[in-house]
């Protein structure tokens, strides 16, 4: 057997891992933030100033933002919740640490710094959450999409064949998922009702880098004969034609359907494809093709698992619409963004009843189908990664509160504090915006350029995968070659935010 054939195996036939393991997964990125923002305050009530080196910074978050997400996903997977478990310990520590020495709110008792923290007033404009979110979300699909060719990967992480929920179906979802918290009509820059074909016109303009992308990855794969996971797309598709034609789909319903509504254009078009799929043969179409022996003769047939699963992701996006309203929504105080966290805790939980019920009676998850299920699945579990972010920045805030002049990267600036007991205050509280710190922050850094990062992220696997026989690499190698990667990927979106530039050319 070739190598490609080999490769082409070894992530094939999977069925994916639990639920519970996911939402493990899932607390390490909040916990690894909120390690990073301790450590920094910490840093700042030590020594009396912000840790300034733009180099330490680097190193401070590729050793806490990003290395336990490579170990986490390789060599300590098989003991996965230790990872959270122990970063908890140590943010608890340094919180304990930070507590006692605190120098607002000296003396004062508990419950009334938590009623001054209630109060605090945050800066309207900007969710540091969503941020976050994205980032991660492209930090993880950078690991995965490398790491998933090395033995040391899980395959219960990797995509899953037909039904089941590997770490990786999750995100591509949560891809479109973010995607939606932050797009035009979330914004509110979708122009007046009269200005609606040019809106359109424009968006469609705006999603051509994506299709040329995605001829560009369809023709280097093909040129290379570089190997291919079939059932994830099919022969000629691939998750930037999806991420193009879902903008696009979104848009030109968000013009006929006012965007408050699209919780309910979701629920219809996810309920209305899985009725399709149950009543029809089109469920037996996707994965067997026309001629129930996986046919790839014609366009249909070969890109049947891209063209068809449009409709489950374009339910997502929609879905992701409606969040992003509702999260974008003017707040002013703390109390106002626990609320929020109260509302999607419920909606979680309603939605996980809903996600068991429809793979007891209708269906199971099924990210080739992109089906009822999967479409919950992905919200579920998108929205519970958003609430942890959320639940972190909250956190950090309390922290910043109980240090005078202190200050995290992406994270919520106060734009006014809360009047203090002066009884109690080492200083008086002067109202101003805190100051931002000089430094360059990871997060930002990649924020600023994520559709390079993504594209750097997808050529370094190339080159990577054509220099290395992966599938046969030991742990050493394995983690060498992670490392070095990720620290690449990163070290070049972090020279083009320290020189400023974004590379954006439509």
């Amino acid at each position: 057997m070739s190598q490609k054939l080999q490769k082409e195996a070894f992530i094939s036939n999977l069925n994916g891992t639990t639920l519970q393991e996911i939402s493990v997964g899932l607390t390490l990125a909040p916990l690894c933030v909120a390690c990073r923002g301790l450590l920094l305050v910490f840093y700042h009530q030590h020594y009396g100033r912000p840790l300034s080196s733009r180099k330490y910074l680097l190193l401070l978050d590729l050793t806490v933002l990003v290395a336990p997400l490579v170990l986490s996903c390789t060599v300590l997977s098989p003991v996965l919740p230790f990872v959270p478990s122990t970063i908890f310990l140590i943010c608890a520590g340094l919180f304990s640490k930070i507590y006692r020495g605190r120098n607002r709110y000296v003396g004062a008792p508990c419950r009334h710094i938590i009623s001054e923290f209630l109060k605090t007033s945050l800066e309207p404009e900007y969710v540091p959450s969503i941020t976050v979110f994205r980032v991660y979300v492209n930090l993880l699909t950078a690991i995965s999409i490398l790491a998933v060719d090395f033995p040391q990967y899980p395959r219960r992480y990797a995509k899953t064949e037909t039904y089941g929920t590997g770490v990786m179906d999750f995100g591509v979802g949560a891809f479109i998922f973010g995607n939606a918290l932050v797009c035009p009509e979330v914004r509110q820059k979708s122009g007046a009702a009269q200005a609606k074909f040019s809106y359109l016109a424009r968006q469609s303009l705006a999603v051509w880098p994506l299709v040329f992308l995605g001829l560009g990855r369809l023709v280097s794969v093909k040129a290379v004969d570089y190997h291919e996971h079939l059932s994830e797309y099919g022969v000629h598709w691939n998750f930037f034609f999806t991420l193009a034609f879902v903008r696009i789909a979104a848009s030109l319903l968000l013009s006929l359907v006012p965007a408050q509504k699209s919780w309910i254009v979701a629920v219809v078009l996810a309920v209305f494809y899985q009725f399709i799929l149950d009543v029809t043969p089109l469920k037996v179409f996707v994965f067997y093709g026309s001629d129930g022996r996986d046919s790839r003769v014609g366009f249909l047939n070969a890109n049947r698992e891209g063209v068809f699963s449009l409709f489950g992701y374009l339910a997502i996006y929609m879905a992701s619409v409606q969040v992003g309203l509702y999260v974008l929504k003017k707040r002013t105080v703390v109390k106002d963004w626990i609320e929020v966290i109260c509302l999607f805790l419920l909606t979680v939980i309603l939605l996980f009843i809903f996600l068991h019920l429809t793979q007891m009676y209708i269906d199971p998850v099924s990210r080739r189908l992109a089906n009822l299920a999967f479409c919950i699945w992905v919200v579920a579990h998108g929205l519970t990664f958003f609430i942890l972010f959320l639940v972190t920045d909250l956190i950090l805030v309390l922290t910043k509160l109980l240090v005078n002049g202190s200050g995290v990267p992406c994270c919520w600036n106060l734009s006014q504090p809360p009047s203090t007991n002066k009884k109690h205050d080492s200083e008086p509280v002067s109202i101003k915006r805190e100051e931002k710190l000089l430094s360059v922050c990871l997060i930002n850094a990649i924020n600023k350029n994520q559709l390079v990062f993504f594209l750097l992220a997808n050529v370094m696997t190339g080159i990577v995968n054509m220099m290395i026989d992966t599938i046969h690499s030991n742990t050493v190698v394995t983690l060498f070659v992670l490392h070095l990667y990720m620290f690449t990927n990163c070290l070049s979106m972090y020279i083009l935010h320290a020189k400023n530039l974004i590379l954006k050319w439509w």
